[in-house]
């Protein structure tokens, strides 16, 4: 029989109950989610783990904490009636034109971003996954995973590759195969913290949650003739790990879009921002013209090229998805009509 973590080990402090108790309804229960389903969730009380159902229009996401009250009168499933104000979001952009954005997990403290040796390091893809990461509020983590398919050097390299594009990043590296450097993520998998795993298919989160519970609990798969990984994990779970911390595994993710991550943008460019402030001119387009601060830093080696054009295209994407501008409309739409209404009923005799 699994031991049931109590509130206190699943993040449960002063401030959430601060939270609930603002709510008013002293019959309201405190709870995590841990798994979400269709028209189901999973969530963990402290006493046990329950299958709930979320009211409607309340959007839950794994690592929520949530308030259960009682099911409807034909039902006995108890039901999440709202979401505690969540501390950090990481959410993903809409993929395409009138889809929402997906809230990957909630809650977390520390995102561990996966890339693994065995392929090629990507660090346009590395800079997206920071500026979703500083935009959630979570602190990011590169692991470097797979350090047994690389020498010595290739994986020194591949260090000092990610610290040009991650200052002040902390740098794991670690292998899921021969347990090489898994003490070395002990400082984030602590009782009552959460952790979720990031990157694209193939960099070894699932073997590596396995590593870490200790369980087969994953499905794991091999990478794709090409070099892709398989997409293995299928939705997002919580996995309470043998010394009490909590992990999250997320699918793999290959197209990230930054829309509506300004801040977590500019503080994943932190030092390129810094250089543009020199620039002759406010507007300047950085495209060359005389002045420009980042063209001076190419030229001697300050800035890298490819960092740049990764900047200017990460700067260039809109700040607000086609989903949200449509739904600001329907909203204003709403507000004007519930307004007339009341001005007509206010103008009756």
């Amino acid at each position: 029989m699994v031991a049931v973590p109590g509130l206190a080990a699943l993040g449960w402090d002063e401030g959430w109950a601060a939270a609930l108790a603002e709510l008013s309804d002293p019959t309201l229960l405190p709870a995590r989610v841990s798994r979400v389903d269709r028209g189901l969730c999973s969530v963990m009380t402290g006493e046990a783990v329950d299958r709930v159902v979320a009211e409607r229009g309340v959007e839950i996401a794994v690592g929520d904490w949530v308030a259960l009250g009682p099911g409807a009168a034909n039902d006995d499933r108890q039901r999440i009636v709202a979401v505690l104000p969540r501390r950090c979001v990481f959410r993903r952009a809409a993929g395409t034109k009138g889809t929402a954005p997906q809230i990957v997990a909630a809650n977390i403290d520390t995102v561990l971003l996966c890339d693994a040796l065995d392929g090629h390091l990507s660090l346009r893809h590395l800079e997206r996954y920071l500026a979703l990461a500083w935009q959630s509020g979570a602190t990011p983590v590169v692991l470097i995973t797979k350090s047994d398919a690389a020498s010595a050097e290739e994986v020194a390299e591949a260090v000092e590759s990610v610290k040009s594009v991650a200052d002040g990043v902390n740098v794991v590296v670690v292998s899921a195969t021969t347990g090489d450097g898994i003490g070395d993520l002990t400082p984030y998998l602590v009782p009552g913290r959460t952790v979720a795993l990031l990157g694209l298919s193939g960099a070894g989160k699932s073997t590596l949650v396995n590593l870490l519970a200790g369980a087969d609990l994953l499905a794991t798969g091999a990478v794709r003739s090409d070099g892709k990984g398989r997409h293995t994990t299928t939705h997002r779970e919580f996995v309470l790990l043998p010394g009490g911390g909590l992990l999250i595994d997320t699918p793999g993710m290959r197209a990230l879009s930054v829309v509506g991550a300004g801040e977590g943008v500019e503080q994943a460019f932190h030092d390129v921002e810094v250089l543009a402030r020199d620039c002759a001119y406010a507007n300047c387009s950085h495209a060359g013209e005389e002045g420009c601060a980042l063209a001076a830093a190419l030229s001697d080696g300050r800035l890298a090229r490819g960092r740049l054009e990764a900047w200017l295209r990460l700067k260039a994407e809109p700040q607000a998805s086609d989903y949200e501008s449509a739904r600001r409309v329907v909203d204003d739409r709403k507000r004007r009509k519930a307004n007339k209404t009341a001005d007509r009923r206010a103008a009756r005799p």
